[in-house]
């Protein structure tokens, strides 16, 4: 198998998911977030893809890969109804607020599934949603959400009443503000996290919008670490100690940030079979046959060697389309890969 040279101290628990073609059931389908109760249930977010828009949902299992139920209004603009939902997220008392990038809304769901509510209006003004993305919710119960189309985060109560957006050039200087934002999440202090897509860079700023950090970028960017680049960040998140994790999705990759932003670990992955793919294989013995003639970490030539997507793509361990990072109560870091429909869960050692 061709690696690139990674620093690592993260400790690998396991994989969750296979590939799940149906409407409903065990599995996902290009998932594209993950949130975790208080109660430790996994909360997916499959998106699909267009050939099976109509199978949009959200599963929840536990870490024991115990499926448990799913829940959705299905595909569509009517109430509770998803299109394209990006990310998801909990508020203090276990309402799942849910992203719809081309509904350009939020919908809210109880942690059993029920429908409770949804809000948001299309517009690139303040008060209104342009393709939103991530989503965080403070220790107030106000909720952030990364309008992409905006370049802005804007913040809301509980119910959808408009606080304040910032991020734009307009509202700091050019290098501190936000191109195309994806993810984002909370810190102890209730500062936000930014991953700035197009700006490859994360950035931390404080309740109010002053920007405060600035992580990657481009190396000559002022206000940016020389030592942390990225390429197209997707998601991020922190730990109770102040790591952040990132999930590097140009790059295939995640890395960890100390509090202050140096470069910490990176990891390209190790997933192992989970035990749903374990049980496929069990009643499937021909796949059991096919599977063990075939090079799942291939050597590959140097054309594609220092390709990360062509490296990912073709070695099943690693990450392949990490387009988010989720920590629970226990510190363990969730990865999300919606090329390969699954979870690896990592804890930092």
């Amino acid at each position: 198998m061709t690696t690139a040279t990674e620093t690592t101290t993260l400790e690998y628990i396991k994989t969750i998911g296979i590939t799940n073609n149906g409407d409903n059931g065990r599995g996902f389908a290009n998932p594209y977030s993950i949130a975790v109760s208080g109660d430790g249930r996994i909360y997916v977010l499959s998106r699909c893809d267009p050939a099976r828009a109509t199978a949009v949902r959200v599963g929840v299992q536990d870490i024991g890969e115990n499926f448990l139920f799913e829940f959705s209004e299905g595909y569509g603009s009517g109430p509770g109804q998803l299109v394209l939902p990006v990310a998801i997220a909990f508020d203090s008392q276990e309402r799942l607020y849910i992203t719809d990038e081309y509904n350009h809304r939020v919908v809210i769901y109880s942690s059993e599934g029920k429908f409770l509510d949804q809000w948001g209006e299309h517009g690139s003004e303040p008060g209104k949603l342009n393709g939103p993305a991530g989503i965080a919710i403070d220790s107030n119960d106000n909720v952030y959400i990364a309008d992409q189309h905006s370049h802005a985060i804007s913040k809301f109560t509980s119910d959808g009443r408009f606080i304040n957006r910032f991020g734009r050039e307009e509202d700091v200087t050019p290098w501190h503000s936000l191109y195309m934002p994806w993810g984002l999440c909370i810190d102890a202090d209730d500062n936000v996290l930014v991953a700035d897509w197009r700006h490859n860079a994360v950035k931390r700023f404080s309740p109010d919008g002053r920007h405060l950090q600035t992580f990657g970028g481009l190396q000559n960017t002022p206000g940016g670490l020389e030592n942390t680049l990225f390429n197209r960040p997707s998601g991020v998140a922190v730990d109770s100690d102040g790591y952040i994790y990132v999930t590097d999705w140009g790059n295939e990759r995640l890395q960890v940030l100390t509090p202050n932003g140096a470069l910490h670990a990176t990891e390209r992955g190790r997933a192992t079979l989970s035990q749903w793919a374990e049980d496929f294989f069990k009643s499937n013995p021909d796949e059991v046959e096919v599977r063990a003639i075939s090079n799942l970490t291939p050597e590959l030539p140097p054309h594609l060697a220092d390709d990360p997507y062509q490296v990912s793509a073709q070695s099943e361990p690693y990450f392949w389309g990490p387009v988010a990072v989720t920590v629970d109560g226990q510190d363990r870091v969730y990865v999300v890969e919606s090329n390969r429909h699954r979870f690896q869960i990592y804890k930092r050692a």
